[in-house]
């Protein structure tokens, strides 16, 4: 059994809906845009702090930290509203989606983005916990700092680099469906 003739049939109702529903059509694709505007717009705003953050005090990076460490829910809550409302888009023309290799690509871009997320937050969370033990009093943690706000940085810049393709991605998705 093939499984694009099976997803077709399984979301044929909600295809339907969709595609006889500009008002559905319409809410769906403004809660995918602006779930990406915050989303993104949080990320690259906590992005540029973070990279702001590097040449400065110790106190003006303990505050960067903690504006990061808050901005983590908005920005999963917006990933998670990109998901449900892209896979919303997706299964309205499962068709069109399944032989999409830019659709392939978001997918995977939305994955990294998660993933470098993570990633961005651990450090985050490394940094702090090795903040509060006091533990760059001496060298090894100095070391270990240093090498945490060059990784923080390096999540920044793929953060960055990541949103934007993933703009990219589905601007060709759309002008190629």
């Amino acid at each position: 059994m093939n499984l694009v003739p099976a997803l077709i049939h399984l979301f044929a109702p909600w295809q339907s809906v969709y595609s006889n529903s500009k008002p559905v059509a319409t809410l769906v694709t403004a809660t995918h845009l602006m779930a990406l505007l915050f989303g993104g717009g949080f990320a690259v705003a906590a992005d540029r702090a973070t990279l702001r953050a590097l040449g400065s005090e110790p106190a003006d990076r303990r505050r960067a930290l903690a504006d990061l460490q808050a901005v983590h829910r908005p920005v999963l809550i917006a990933l998670s509203v990109l998901f449900v409302s892209g896979a919303a888009q997706a299964t309205a023309d499962v068709e069109t989606f399944a032989k999409s290799p830019a659709f392939l690509v978001k997918l995977a871009l939305v994955g990294l983005l998660l993933a470098n997320g993570f990633i961005l937050m651990r450090t985050e969370h490394a940094l702090r916990a090795l903040d509060s033990t006091a533990g760059v009093a001496t060298e090894s943690g100095a070391n270990r700092e240093t090498a945490l706000w060059r990784r923080l940085r390096t999540t920044a810049w793929l953060s960055l680099g990541l949103w934007a393709s993933t703009v990219v991605a589905g601007t060709v998705l759309v002008n190629a469906a």
